[in-house]
């Protein structure tokens, strides 16, 4: 076999394996991806028929969604009332487990980040799952305040484990998110706890 060859079967072969990765983990598994283990995971939406397999694998407690339809931004948050509405009705019926709706812009505002906190400051709402539609934006910003908050990590490394690559995403330098997670402050550098 020729090098030439050689070469675009390894480009082809490479090319088929992250496109595989990527249909897996956006279609079939929905985003779903721990942020610490036995503790917080974040995921897009979760057909309401799939959601029990998810809580009973995960041991999840409380469901975190920040979904809020009627914005306008089809592309970002193109969810409808009964989606939110089928979830929460299959959610209701896992014994155990709370469902919180906490619809958020894709860059949060302070009612959302004190509902956020009053549930992640209950250790009984343990193990949540945070997630939003696509499960790549706002469950993403969410995770990474997470981390910041309530794991001490940097702003910078929790901003980088937001996206992969951060450059050129949603969380690159001069982008929104990626500003709001450089200059986020925990409420204990505000003072505040």
């Amino acid at each position: 076999m020729r090098l030439r060859n050689k070469i675009l079967l390894a480009v082809f072969t490479i090319v088929l394996i992250a496109g595989g990765k990527y249909v897996y983990d956006r279609h079939i598994n929905h985003n779903f991806m721990t942020i610490t283990e036995g503790k917080v995971y974040k995921s897009g939406v979760i057909p309401p028929d799939e959601i029990k397999e998810y809580v009973d694998k995960y041991h999840i407690k409380s469901i975190v969604d920040l979904r809020f339809p009627g914005t306008g931004d089809d592309v970002n948050n193109p969810e409808v009332p009964a989606e939110l509405k089928a979830e929460k009705e299959a959610v209701a019926k896992i014994p155990g487990v709370n469902y919180y709706n906490n619809g958020s812009d894709q860059v949060p505002n302070q009612k959302n980040l004190d509902y956020f906190y009053e549930i992640m400051d209950n250790p009984k709402n343990y193990p949540v799952l945070i997630h939003c539609y696509h499960g790549i934006g706002r469950a993403q910003i969410y995770s990474a305040i997470y981390r910041i908050e309530y794991e001490g990590m940097s702003n910078e490394e929790a901003r980088q484990k937001a996206a992969f690559p951060v450059m050129f995403s949603s969380f690159d330098d001069g982008k929104p998110k990626g500003e709001f997670l450089k200059n986020y402050k925990t409420r204990k550098q505000k003072g505040e706890k």
